[in-house]
């Protein structure tokens, strides 16, 4: 009897210490939080700069690493939409994928 109380006892520890709050792949509840909060952050900043368009570039973020994808008009606007990223709050990496594609 002291055996299965034991073991039971264990099983609940490592139960409640591994958790459940899982997402997908190996992301909490609370980084996924985060990572929408950073994304959010970075699209609100482009949306204020003139020289970038928020509606042309994509931003995922995933624990600290910022991944920008989409277009830009010119060099300027992608390597402007790197800078305004890397200044944002928890970044802590900017992937820079843009496409240049100037307007024809």
């Amino acid at each position: 009897m002291k055996n299965i109380l034991a073991a039971s006892l264990i099983a609940l520890g490592a139960l409640a210490t591994t958790g459940c709050a899982v997402t997908s792949g190996q992301s909490t509840v609370g980084q996924y939080v985060d990572d929408a909060t950073v994304a959010t952050r970075v699209k609100a900043r482009f949306a204020e700069d003139p020289g970038v368009s928020a509606m042309r570039i994509q931003v995922e973020a995933l624990k600290g690493t910022v991944q920008l994808a989409g277009f830009a008009m010119s060099q300027t606007e992608k390597d402007r939409a790197g800078q305004i990223a890397r200044g944002v709050p928890d970044v802590k990496e900017v992937r820079n994928n843009i496409i240049v594609r100037p307007a024809n």
